[in-house]
């Protein structure tokens, strides 16, 4: 089981990401784009900057949802390799079925 000073952390960063991703997208858009002024990209590269870092999404990690475990998660399921194993062998994931040929 993870630390849960760990999980609460990136719990509190998720919630910050979704706070700032309307406002990140539109001045990644206005950087990108090709028309816009000089003086209105650095405004906007200098407003980026400002927000928090853990505004950015690549600040996240994925973790399992019953544990937290960082490391071997699986993104369909949402849980790490060794909690869907356990889930998968007691049943408790529908559809899930071990492999036989």
């Amino acid at each position: 089981m993870a630390k849960k000073s760990k999980i609460a952390r990136n719990e509190q960063r998720a919630r910050v990401v979704a706070r700032y991703a309307e406002r990140r997208a539109e001045l990644k858009r206005v950087i990108s784009h090709p028309d816009t002024p000089a003086d209105v990209r650095d405004a906007a590269v200098r407003e980026l900057s400002r927000q928090p870092r853990d505004a950015s999404r690549t600040r996240l990690r994925n973790r399992d949802a019953v544990d937290g475990r960082p490391r071997g998660y699986l993104r369909k399921v949402g849980l790490s390799r060794i909690r869907f194993r356990e889930m998968a062998h007691r049943g408790e994931l529908p559809g899930i079925t071990k492999s036989s040929w």
